[in-house]
């Protein structure tokens, strides 16, 4: 049996509380998960942060989701594993590490790769377990003995074997492409990496002289610079004033080249003019149109973002420079006819926001369309539910438009291509193992691609490759497919349609069994965080000052599946406060309960006073309904129900009504049946909230002697039927109305907390009311500071200076002509709902005000529908006061 410790520190500190179980749970393999096929498993794999990065506020909420499910399916009875890891992060980590090399004057080509390369991995052994030990700071339950990284040798072998496959299946290939480039970053990168911003610009419309006769075409464009690099103009087959023009040349301006005008269903005839000048090398639709046309491709800006030789009078200068020169120069020619301000999106680079370019390079792609057409058909068959549903939509949108993955990076960390050129004969060997000669000539001067992987392609296999694919491992038998897959909507493009995508093709079952996907963080008034607002609040600090289970319990709180989260600092201190309360409460339970933890029955029915029926009907339904909710992943609505149950039910009720029982007023055995039940309800209610706050509920647990093992490793609580008494809830619910109206009229005759009152009265004809009050006229008394209620009928007369309020089946009354000056009290209530008047009017005007309740957050809008709501009822108690003064 279990010690219970009667002294418990008198405050809350979450500091050393945290502190010292964290290391317990590791200590005690609390998260470590092996195959045990006589359980059923239950697993995740986290969405792997970025070696460089630092804990915020949005891995915080994504972590402390995946935790609480996993602490709660453990106590279900499940073979838990939470999978943890990092992703080597390609541009992000070689980005730091030149930042650092070049404070010394150093390039990384002055080291070269091999050295360069060794320089990041020193680099990720002294830093990149950084992001790693802030996780454990929150609580992470991961199986932390299974870690994996990107670059492990286990995931790099999966790597390329994955690669080698799809080459061989024809789904990999090497083409010269436009793509997206980073002239910062030097490197591809993919659609989806490539954030678009909309800034101001203007439309340029610039005359093409014709080379035969009289007249010019006038074609808009917004990039002046690239008109150098022009090789047609084209126009829309059905655009019938250009029609006579098809096959007719014209002078591209700036230089001395003739180009044709041709057709193609690629322009748009509302844009501009209606011509669009193609130039192949520096535009996406352009490429694709020389292709179609057999277009020669001109580049004139350079990988670093400058114009080169192609471009002779401008070699040398920024593309920004370049478009200023070229527009003086047309305007000189007196090419310009006009010149329009426009707002268009511009496309930045995710890491750097150096804008991107496109760019005519040869990369490596991904045949996508095979792959997706999987990924589609095992959504529609119901093997991956996505919860909220309307994230399915998104993603059938995206896959059944998808493009050609450009997965080749110009980096020298990550995951190198294994494909080897031969110089001899031009053959790529691609191959699993590092080939010494060209499988086609047997030349032995090959020469490995400079180029890596795009990190999500590693990312794409994290479900399978972390558990020991290729190999068949008892591990990815028994744990995939996972369970879960807990992450945020901005890479559901990214990670979570190509991890489907890869699992399907390579394991023949897709990777999780459910996708949850969160919103996103924001500040209180709805705006996102950044640092350039200074709104950023970051959960290192919060733990430090409000503890990892405050922080743990106001972001799960605040949760409504399909809905951002709203957070301040405020709101972690009202969660930091429940902590008290919890902490205090306990304190108050430990105190009144014998030495040894010796788990007594419940006692019988007729022991039972109203309150004690009604604690444990609650904590049946509670139960009931906590586990409901967290089956379908609503942790919001759980912890709310929560904070309302532990706050309201058993600290402000249930605790304050049992104290005269628990002092031996009310006779030696109801002490002992009420010692029962405060037992039963805490032992309870710690393993229902353990899940969202496992620091405070471990350590309360021990306290209590519940056990010597970890309140985890309990069983999950189980409603049970013979401890609902239907009738106590609505009798419990009367009784509560009658204290609070008590109260109520207390606080509008401004009677001091702690003076008792000489009575109230209650008027009623109902004998079940009548019998109740008489039955709990001690809690009234209590709850209520009054020394006595009197029941009267409805037809009897109340006395003079009564302030009074209508309730279910009567009406109770408070003498206050002793208390009040009335006419003064009248005129003062007169004055208060005036104004309350003028608040209503005002946030009735500001609900009906369309531009409002459009653009402010919603949860904007459901505040002040709340407080309008709070000020109507104001106003009908101030109403009720004034009536029943005035009768007096």
């Amino acid at each position: 049996m279990a010690i219970r410790t009667k002294e418990i520190a008198k405050t809350y500190d979450p500091t050393p509380i945290e502190d010292k179980w964290y290391s317990w749970w590791l200590e005690s393999g609390l998260f470590h998960a092996e195959v045990d096929t006589t359980k059923e498993a239950f697993s995740i794999v986290i969405p792997p942060p970025n070696v460089t990065g630092s804990l915020h506020m949005g891995h915080a909420f994504n972590n402390t989701f995946q935790d609480i499910v996993c602490r709660y399916k453990r106590m279900n009875g499940f073979n838990v594993l939470w999978l943890p890891g990092t992703d080597h992060a390609g541009i992000a980590t070689q980005n730091v590490v030149e930042r650092e090399l070049a404070k010394d004057g150093i390039s990384r080509h002055d080291l070269g790769r091999e050295e360069f390369v060794n320089k990041v991995w020193e680099w990720k052994e002294e830093y990149g377990s950084r992001i790693i030990e802030q996780m454990k700071k929150l609580g992470n339950s991961c199986d932390w003995e299974r870690e994996r990284f990107t670059l492990d040798e286990g995931l790099s072998q999966a790597v390329r074997t994955v690669f080698v496959r799809l080459y061989k299946k024809g789904l990999i290939y090497k083409g010269r492409y436009i793509i997206n480039w980073c002239p910062r970053c030097h490197t591809a990168l993919s659609d989806i990496e490539v954030e678009h911003e909309d800034l101001k610009g203007c439309l340029y419309y610039v005359k093409y002289p014709f080379v035969e006769g009289e007249g010019y075409l006038l074609v808009a464009t917004t990039r002046p610079e690239t008109i150098l690099g022009d090789v047609a103009i084209a126009v829309h087959p059905r655009a019938e004033k250009y029609r006579h023009m098809i096959g007719r040349k014209v002078c591209v301006p700036l230089t001395d080249r003739e180009v044709p005008i041709i057709e193609d269903i690629m322009v748009d005839p509302e844009f501009g003019t209606g011509c669009v000048k193609i130039t192949p090398a520096h535009d996406p639709n352009d490429f694709l149109v020389g292709q179609r046309h057999n277009l020669e491709q001109i580049q004139v800006i350079d990988a670093d973002g400058f114009m080169n030789e192609n471009a002779p009078a401008y070699k040398g200068l920024s593309i920004l420079e370049a478009r200023e020169r070229a527009v003086e120069d047309l305007k000189a020619q007196g090419l310009i006819e006009k010149i329009e301000e426009i707002d268009h999106s511009v496309g930045h680079c995710y890491r750097c926001h150096t804008v991107v370019e496109p760019y005519l390079s040869e990369q490596w792609f991904v045949k996508a369309k095979p792959l997706a057409d999987a990924g589609i058909e095992a959504v529609e068959k119901g093997d991956i539910t996505w919860i909220p549903e309307q994230w399915q939509k998104i993603y059938y949108q995206w896959m059944e438009n998808i493009r050609d993955w450009c997965i080749s990076r110009q980096l020298w960390w990550g995951h190198r291509i294994p494909a080897w050129t031969c110089a001899e004969c031009g053959h790529i060997t691609v191959s699993e193992e590092d080939p010494t000669h060209c499988e086609k000539c047997g030349s032995a001067r090959i020469q490995q691609d400079e180029d890596v992987l795009d990190t999500w392609f590693s990312s794409a296999l994290w479900p399978f490759s972390t558990l020991g694919w290729p190999e068949k491992t008892e591990e990815l038998n028994y744990f995939y497919p996972t369970s879960l897959l807990v992450t945020a909507f901005d890479i559901i493009f990214f990670w979570v349609a190509r991890m489907i995508m890869m699992g399907l093709e390579f394991m023949e079952n897709e990777p999780f069994k459910e996708v949850y996907i969160h919103a996103l963080i924001r500040d209180e008034e709805g705006q996102k965080m950044s640092k350039s607002k200074g709104n950023v609040i970051d959960p290192l600090t919060m733990i430090d000052k409000y503890g990892a289970d405050a922080l743990r319990l106001t972001l799960a709180a605040l949760t409504v599946q399909g809905r951002d989260i709203l957070l301040s600092t405020n709101k972690i201190e009202t969660y930091r406060l429940f902590m008290n309360k919890l902490w205090n409460a306990s304190r108050f339970a430990l105190i009144n309960l014998e030495e040894n933890c010796s788990e007594k029955p419940l006692p019988d029915k007729g022991e039972l006073r109203l309150h004690d029926q009604w604690i444990l009907t609650r904590t049946q339904q509670v139960t009931e309904q906590i586990t409901r909710l967290l089956d379908g992943y609503f942790i919001g609505e759980a912890a709310r129900m929560l904070y309302d149950f532990i706050w309201g039910d058993l600290c402000d009720w249930y605790l304050e009504m049992s104290k005269p029982a628990l002092k031996g007023d009310e006779g030696e055995s109801r002490v002992k049946n009420t010692q029962a039940i405060v037992e039963y309800v805490f032992k309870t209610v710690l393993k229902l909230i353990h899940p969202f706050i496992p620091f405070a509920t471990e350590e309360l647990w021990h306290t209590f002697g519940f056990s010597d093992d970890s309140i985890e490793r309990s069983e999950w609580p189980k409603a049970s039927s013979a401890l609902i008494f239907n009738n106590a809830l609505s009798e419990m619910g009367t009784l509560q109305e009658i204290i609070r109206i008590i109260r109520n009229l207390r606080a509008e005759a401004r009677v001091a907390p702690q003076q008792k009152v000489e009575r109230v009265i209650l008027q009623t004809d109902d004998d079940a009311l009548k019998a109740l009050v008489s039955a709990n006229m001690d809690m009234i008394s209590l709850l209520a500071k009054v020394e006595r209620v009197d029941i009267i009928s409805d037809s009897d007369k109340k006395p003079h200076g009564c302030l009074a309020s209508v309730m279910t089946n009567g009406e109770i009354s408070l003498e206050v002509g002793s208390l009040l000056d009335i006419k003064a009290e009248i005129e003062r209530l007169e004055q208060e709902l005036k104004s309350v008047e003028k608040d209503i009017d005002k946030m009735e005007k500001k609900l009906a005000n369309e531009n409002f309740t459009s653009k402010a957050p919603q949860e904007v809008v459901d505040k002040e529908r709340g407080r309008l709501e709070e000020n109507k009822n104001h106003h009908q108690r101030i109403a009720d006061n004034i009536s029943s003064l005035k009768r007096s």
